[in-house]
């Protein structure tokens, strides 16, 4: 208490005494010991000494109103402290640790203390279980709101506006006490949807304005208590809940600037309403909607009210420029186009009352859940592509004149019942139509009309030409001979994977006929035979249990080559000798999370194929249980030669910088090489496998996010790696393809190093990799960087040269702001000339299987057939089973299909 006094100018009065029991505004309890200061408003200034902690006894402390600077006291390890006021001041640092122990806290308030440095609400506050208020506003708060709010049941007022948060609501909001929340005025905004507030039924007043909420305003017909309710300055699109204007106690509601959508909202006269001019209600005046724009509002809630949508859907007649609806003269709705706009969501049951569609396009998407039964009813359907998403579940039965496209969708079971050929012309729309051709008898799978004439020719006439006959002959002679011998090199990889696929098959059917059934679930089981094998897009192959079982003696132990949080991975080895990797979801992860990295993992890795991504070759689902087959790597995990987690011997630097490319390489073709971008979220040295010839590949894709342009925002929950994870996604929840890069400069640490990106073992200012590198990095010499490297490199001069320039890549890559990170493109630019450039061994071996380009046509014919009758593949090659992924190095290999990776 002396060092107190000698810290505030001016003493307070009445301070002048030995005993500070006898001070203004102290109070003590009967033991002599400090309970109580109380100086708010006593224009004091100074520092608050750190002794402050060794007041065991103190239960209240009110200091608020004055003009105290320097760090916040710790508060921590203060059991007895119920209200602490430190607000209105101007702190200028915070302790560590901070707000730790505090088991008796009732009230916190720190508002108003905008001179603090960026810092974000500790999770050791959850100890505070006692907890009733909060008040944290302007004070510099930045990041995600912790979610602790369940081990606060007693919180009622939580007030942390005008700060810097962002992120999402938290969900334990859910489970809190919480009746007034104050969040609003972030100066970037917290983001995500509010859906959370239709599970706080306590709500009294809620202040969320000026923030990035998304979707609709959910349900609040429970919370009975809400008086005020602000939403304004959001994104939020969707109707507004009817619920909403019955509230018994609501008095004030602010829902200007946003994009809601719906009918316009009729409120009880004595509630005071802001509705603004920037939604887009149906119409002007409280009343029902147009039934096709309720219609299309109900398939649009299964996407979250997309924004795209709703600031183009204005007005009550969805034919008066709509996005992505087009209509026939009649004014009915005929073409709904919402394919590759990177939605999440599902397929509404509300598209069926759209009885007039002939074209519902969904294609490249991330659209979960089932194709409804419904739409088989739609009586002009002619054309639906649900491709590229993640549906599960059957095919409905269409019509016969119904095109139905679901590649890229591999959870999907059924058969196609049409390919849209059977139409008749009295079937088509109307002329006047605005939609999309539908398909009609001489329309083309595609979609495409191959256009013939009334008299049937569909050929384009004969006319005269200048040209000698001979030159076009000479012409056509040479383009067929190069369309037959590239056929034949495209014919040779298809016998090739169909001979693989009837491999699974042959070894389903024989197992189901030894066992009298399947006893794999398979994808389809009404309308395929459970003994078929479901070949799905992208080439992967729904392989039986008992095959599975087969090839890893029954899953036994002894073939385990891992553990993870997906479940146990098992070696197995076919007939022929090859070896494989089976991924087994154990039953406790069959949860939701399990499911959806499941599924990911294969939606993305049929879509993708590289040579430095790991080639999945199949799946299996059997009952709950979930599988997953890839090629196998022999050398195991780079952390595993890294970190000699298994007695490895350690890798030379050529070796290290080698994988670090392959690596880049592989990422890079995630972001921007294949038809769609991804982003993996989780790059780190256990996910990077390794071949015998130490070449590296990319695995685990359970987390892999979609970006629709390889470099737009993508908002997600948090997920991947402590350690790897980059500063603007821990703190905002949204991911670029620079996260990744991150990460991989985290990587490139630890092989510089031989060090973890986070090791508990060391100091806590050592522990953190990127932190303790960036030291490294400032002192920019050459001695400091050859006193971080892994001590089995010992480098001479060449070797460290190129040591040098990789540690100053990794600098880069994990720059503060995403901005200044290269893209994996520049990364592989500077990895390369330090790899020595590959150069072929043999010119004998093309990638044609033999058959070379400098023979006559019938020298490659002759040479084609006599490989044919024989399984033998030329040396050097290395095949997966259904994907062409395992090319050796140098090899460009043939693309059989569009986003085959080079």
């Amino acid at each position: 208490m002396s060092k107190l006094a000698k810290s505030l100018t001016p003493t307070p009065a009445g301070w002048s005494t030995s005993n500070p029991c006898d001070w203004t505004g102290v109070a003590c309890d009967s033991s002599g010991h400090v309970t109580s200061i109380a100086l708010s408003s006593k224009s004091l200034s100074g520092q608050l000494p750190s002794e402050l902690n060794l007041l065991s006894h103190l239960k209240s402390l009110s200091l608020q109103r004055n003009s105290l600077s320097g760090p916040l006291p710790s508060l921590s390890n203060l059991p007895s402290l119920q209200q602490a006021y430190l607000d209105n001041n101007n702190f200028t640092s915070i302790p560590s640790p901070f707000l730790t122990g505090l088991t008796s806290l009732q009230t916190l308030s720190l508002s108003e203390n905008p001179n603090l440095p960026p810092w974000t609400l500790p999770e050791t506050l959850a100890d505070s279980t006692t907890l009733t208020t909060l008040y944290v506003g302007n004070s510099n708060l930045v990041g995600t709101m912790p979610d602790i709010f369940a081990s606060l049941p007693s919180l009622q007022n939580l007030r942390l506006s005008y700060n810097n948060l962002t992120g999402a609501l938290p969900p334990s909001f859910a489970k809190s006490g919480i009746q007034n929340l104050w969040l609003n005025n972030q100066r970037i905004g917290i983001s995500g949807r509010i859906d959370v507030l239709g599970s706080m039924p306590q709500l009294s007043q809620v202040w969320l304005h000026q923030n990035q909420f998304s979707g609709p305003i959910p349900d609040l017909s429970q919370s009975t208590s809400l008086f005020d309710l602000s939403l304004r300055d959001n994104e939020l699109t969707g109707p507004v809940p009817t619920s909403l204007t019955r509230l018994p106690e609501l008095v004030n509601v602010s829902l200007q600037n946003n994009k809601l959508q719906g009918p316009l909202p009729s409120f009880p006269s004595g509630v005071q309403v802001s509705l603004g001019e920037t939604n887009n209600f149906c119409n002007p005046k409280p009343g029902p909607c147009d039934p096709q724009v309720t219609t299309l509002l109900e398939i649009a809630a299964g996407l979250g009210y997309p924004m795209g949508l709703a600031e183009s859907w204005s007005g009550n007649n969805p034919c008066d420029g709509w996005k992505s609806i087009s209509c026939d003269s009649k004014g009915s709705v005929t073409v709904l186009n919402f394919g590759k706009q990177g939605w999440s969501g599902i397929m509404s049951p509300a598209i069926a009352n759209l009885t007039g569609l002939t074209t519902l396009l969904l294609n490249d998407n991330n659209l979960t859940g089932t194709i409804p039964p419904g739409l088989t009813k739609l009586a002009q359907l002619r054309l639906l592509d649900v491709s590229n998403n993640n549906i599960s579940g059957e095919v409905p039965e269409f019509g016969s004149g119904v095109t139905v496209k679901i590649s890229g969708n591999p959870l999907l079971s059924g058969k196609i019942v049409s390919t849209g050929n059977a139409t008749s012309p009295s079937s088509s729309p109307s002329p006047s139509s605005s939609s999309v051709n539908s398909s009609s008898p001489s329309e083309s799978s595609s979609g495409e009309t191959t256009g013939s004439s009334s008299g049937g020719t569909g050929t384009v006439g004969t006319r005269k030409s200048s040209t000698s006959t001979w030159v076009i002959v000479g012409s056509v002679i040479v383009a067929v001979i190069v369309i037959v011998i590239l056929s034949l090199v495209v014919y040779i990889r298809v016998v090739k994977k169909r001979t693989t696929r009837s491999k699974w098959a042959s070894k389903g059917k024989e197992k189901s006929k030894k066992g009298g059934g399947s006893g794999s679930e398979m994808p389809s089981q009404s309308s395929v035979d459970n003994t078929d094998i479901q070949v799905h897009d992208g080439g992967n192959v729904a392989i039986p249990i008992e095959v599975l079982r087969e090839v890893t003696d029954n899953f036994s132990d002894d073939n385990i080559l891992g553990r993870g949080g997906f479940g146990v991975v098992y070696r197995g080895q076919l007939q022929d000798g090859t070896q494989i990797a089976v991924k087994r979801m154990e039953a406790m992860v069959s949860s939701s999370k399990g499911l959806s990295e499941f599924q990911a993992e294969i939606a993305v890795l049929s879509k993708v194929r590289h040579r430095h991504l790991v080639a999945l070759h199949g799946f299996c689902i059997n009952g709950s249980e979930r599988l997953l087959v890839y090629e196998y790597m022999p050398q195991g995990t780079l952390a595993q030669h890294l970190f000699s987690e298994m007695g490895l011997p350690p890798l030379t630097w050529k070796q290290r910088v080698t994988i670090a490319l392959d690596v880049a390489r592989g990422v890079e073709y995630l972001h921007g090489l294949a038809q769609q971008s991804f982003i993996h979220r989780d790059l780190k040295p256990s996910n990077i496998l390794l071949g015998d010839d130490m070449r590296a590949k990319v695995s685990d894709f359970g987390l892999v996010k979609n970006a629709p342009d390889g470099k737009c925002s993508v908002e997600t929950r948090l997920a991947g790696t402590f350690g790897y994870l980059a500063p603007e996604y821990a703190s905002t929840g949204r991911v670029t393809t620079k996260v990744d890069v991150f990460a991989f400069g985290v990587v490139l640490m630890e092989i510089i190093t031989g060090r973890k990106a986070l090791d508990e073992s060391l100091p806590d200012e050592n522990s953190h990799l990127v932190t303790w590198f960036r030291r490294v990095l400032i002192l920019n010499n050459k001695d400091s960087i050859r006193k971080s490297l892994d001590p089995v490199l010992d480098p001479d001069e060449e070797t460290f040269e190129s040591i040098c320039k990789v540690t100053e890549l990794a600098g880069h890559c994990t720059a503060r702001e995403p901005l200044q990170r290269p893209d994996m493109g520049h990364v592989v630019t500077v990895l390369s000339p330090l790899v020595e450039q590959w150069k072929p061994t043999s010119q004998e071996v093309e990638d044609s299987f033999g058959i070379g380009f400098g023979m006559s046509l019938p020298q490659a014919i002759q040479q084609w057939q006599s490989g044919e009758g024989t399984t033998a593949i030329p040396s050097g090659y290395h095949y997966s089973y259904n994907t062409p992924t395992s090319t050796p190095e140098g090899t460009s290999g043939v693309a059989l299909g569009p986003r085959d990776g080079r």
